[in-house]
């Protein structure tokens, strides 16, 4: 594999995840794919492109077999801290700035900004109750496979601070 192509969540309201995603982060809409069925039921698949090629993707779906209410926050739908499941940008601190005052005058608090020691991140939720992390890279990720391997399957007590 040499990247992700892109990673798909559902929404609630295309517009208002459409405002989030191209207007406040300015991410390019590139492509709607709408499948009508004759029972009137209907899916739109919407790929907002990141950076690099790759996109974030949002499905809202009509009569599809969806529960009503859609549950769309992919944490705490799942009664999970609101950080565990999200999707992280990375930008550069000038961005992150930048974005940060565009949520900021568009009324989008922001939910926590931590410093991570090899990245800061500035975390937004978006309106369909998925974090969205803005990963601003300061010294970056430290490659240590055996390392990392290590620390994986080692028991956490041992690995406590």
């Amino acid at each position: 594999m040499r990247a992700i192509h892109h990673v798909a969540y559902t929404c609630r309201d295309l517009e208002e995840t459409h405002h989030f995603y191209h207007d406040l982060l300015g991410l390019p809409l590139v492509n709607t794919e709408v499948q009508a069925n004759a029972d009137g039921s209907w899916l739109k698949h919407v790929f907002y492109q990141c950076g690099d090629g790759s996109c974030i993707a949002f499905f809202r779906l009509e009569g599809i077999g969806e529960p009503d209410p859609v549950r769309t926050a992919i944490s705490t739908d799942l009664g999970l801290p609101p950080w565990v499941n999200h999707i992280a940008f990375r930008v550069t601190e000038t961005e992150g700035k930048e974005l940060s005052a565009r949520m900021r005058d568009a009324g989008v608090p922001k939910a926590m900004d931590v410093d991570h020691g090899w990245c800061h991140s500035r975390y937004f939720t978006d309106p369909n109750g998925i974090l969205v992390e803005l990963c601003v890279d300061t010294t970056g990720i430290e490659v240590d496979e055996d390392r990392a391997f290590a620390r994986m399957v080692a028991p956490a007590a041992h690995q406590m601070a």
